[in-house]
């Protein structure tokens, strides 16, 4: 049987990650009341690597889960109410959102922030979950730094892959970049420049299989899919580049998303339904990074309370 909270909210932000956790921030320091729902542990995709080192403010490399939870608790000392539950719809009845979670309680505001943010698509090998973190990565641009004069290995063959082993590169002693087949889905100018990178070498028709180590990544098995030969190789860092898919399975049907599932919003991030915002990953955008989210989480706030505001004068 479902659970109606009576109390009407002013904002209801759907995840805390960056984006979430940030707007929780601007919508209480404007005296919106505010609840952030999150399925689980606050700080999204900023918790898939162990050091942030581009964030501004910090000359050292900053622990992530600490960076989630100063942010959280900046959020919690201007008011927002945190609740760890997973929303499995929204609804409209007149100007109020109604939202439901999977616990059967049902939430209603007149503002919606979804920061629900996007999850990078894995490999589901032995290894890849256990090394996350400590050498399994999935953001060059994040993580890059961190392996300087090393030996890493890149999975990947679409424009992400091959942008992302051309960043690597600038870092790697020597990069090697598996794909599964033949040729690049990349286009050919991101092509042309892996092939002109004298510390990429490129491994085609092969997979890993394995990722292995001890207390870190130290070589990857990989299978050769047309002959099936197996061979083990050395490297301190695997990068994941296989796809990323937006966490917007509870939205289908009810706003717009583009041919891959993000969210489409206008400039002020304002979805296809009046008064629901997203920012973050999970939204249409061109950088996912952790400051760009934490952008778009202010941006989406300062929208909604433009929009509440808009609704008490009418």
């Amino acid at each position: 049987m479902k659970e109606f909270r009576d109390e009407l909210y002013d904002l209801i932000i759907i995840g805390a990650g960056p984006a979430g956790l940030s707007c929780a921030i601007y919508a209480g320091r404007a005296k919106l009341k505010t609840l952030v729902l999150e399925k689980a542990i606050s700080g999204g995709q900023l918790l898939l690597t162990e050091q942030i080192e581009n964030y501004p403010g910090f000359a050292q490399p900053v622990n992530s889960q600490a960076l989630a939870e100063i942010i959280k608790k900046q959020a919690q000392r201007f008011g927002a109410e945190f609740i760890e539950e997973e929303v499995m719809g929204i609804a409209l009845k007149s100007n109020e959102k109604i939202i439901t979670t999977a616990e059967e309680k049902v939430y209603k505001s007149a503002a919606v922030v979804i920061a629900t943010g996007a999850r990078y698509k894995e490999l589901g090998i032995e290894g890849e979950e256990e090394f996350l973190g400590r050498g399994v990565s999935y953001c060059g641009t994040c993580d890059g730094p961190l392996f300087q004069g090393k030996n890493i290995v890149v999975v990947g063959g679409g424009d992400s892959a091959l942008q992302e082993t051309i960043f690597l590169s600038r870092f790697a002693r020597k990069i090697a970049l598996m794909h599964r087949r033949d040729k690049f889905r990349g286009t050919k100018v991101l092509q042309e420049k892996i092939f002109s990178l004298s510390n990429v070498e490129v491994k085609w028709n092969s997979v890993v299989t394995r990722i292995a180590g001890k207390l870190k990544v130290e070589g990857v098995k990989i299978k050769n899919v047309k002959t099936e030969k197996d061979e083990y190789i050395q490297t301190d860092g695997v990068f994941i580049f296989v796809g990323i898919k937006p966490q917007t399975e509870f939205l289908s049907g009810f706003i717009d998303l583009d041919a891959n599932g993000f969210i489409v919003t206008d400039d002020v991030l304002e979805t296809s339904v009046k008064g629901i915002f997203a920012g973050g990953d999970v939204r249409k955008n061109t950088l996912k990074q952790v400051v760009t989210a934490c952008a778009e989480g202010a941006q989406a706030a300062v929208s909604a309370e433009k929009y509440i505001e808009g609704q008490m004068k009418t």
